[in-house]
């Protein structure tokens, strides 16, 4: 009898020990689930809070990105503006040039032609001289024909001649801008060689009038030409 509640109590501690363990266990898988859930939630409110900051950002980002591309539209206007003005400048830069080139302000080289008129030979059966000498109305025939062939600049043996020139004959010698100048008279021109030769020789133009005229015509395409300022201006 008592062997067999002896037995009993073994078997009853084994059966304690047994289910305290397992209550145990069952306690710690409990509060490991809690402490589980509990990290889960505090990440799960982390994520969403960085979430939504980085969508606060990219909103930012968003509206910085637009503004630049607005900054840089008016970048590019000011530059096209800029363009515009710096080529508006360009141009009355050049064009107060040629104004300046065509005053006789200005030293201008290029290439062009020289003409030189010559009084005729003397002809002692010719009772008047003045039928083979060298007049203005002869300088000015060669000078407008190469103005209107686009002739830049112009002198008269060296002298330069300006918008107001005047020229004037007084017997065997000219006078330029109140500058005596005897013949032969060398007339010097700044464009294009081909082009001025051209019409100066046409038919029955210019060349062909001092012919007549018995004037000695000659004509000399030239790569370089120097023409100083008109006399007294700079």
């Amino acid at each position: 009898m008592k062997k067999k509640l002896k037995t009993k109590r073994v078997v009853l501690s084994i059966v304690c020990l047994i289910l305290g363990f397992m209550i145990a266990y069952s306690y710690r898988l409990t509060e490991s689930g809690k402490s589980s859930r509990q990290i889960t939630d505090s990440q799960w409110e982390k994520n969403l809070s960085l979430r939504n900051e980085l969508n606060e950002q990219r909103e930012k980002n968003r509206d910085l990105q637009e503004e630049l591309n607005k900054r840089q539209e008016m970048v590019r206007d000011f530059e096209t503006q800029l363009a515009n003005e710096a080529q508006v400048y360009f141009n009355l830069a050049e064009d107060a040039e040629k104004y300046r080139m065509f005053l006789g302000k200005v030293k201008v080289k290029g290439a062009g032609v020289k003409v030189t008129l010559a009084d005729g030979e003397y002809n002692p059966d010719e009772p008047n001289i003045n039928n083979y000498l060298v007049h203005e109305h002869h300088v000015y025939k060669v000078i407008n024909e190469l103005y209107i062939s686009g002739a830049s600049a112009i002198a008269i043996n060296g002298q330069r001649l300006s918008h107001n020139s005047y020229i004037l004959c007084d017997g065997p010698v000219i006078t330029v801008d109140g500058y005596q100048h005897p013949a032969p008279f060398e007339i010097t021109a700044i464009g294009e060689p081909k082009v001025l030769s051209a019409a100066l020789n046409i038919t029955g133009g210019i060349k062909d009038q001092l012919v007549n005229d018995q004037i000695i015509f000659s004509l000399q395409e030239q790569s370089d030409i120097t023409l100083d300022p008109v006399v007294g201006k700079k």
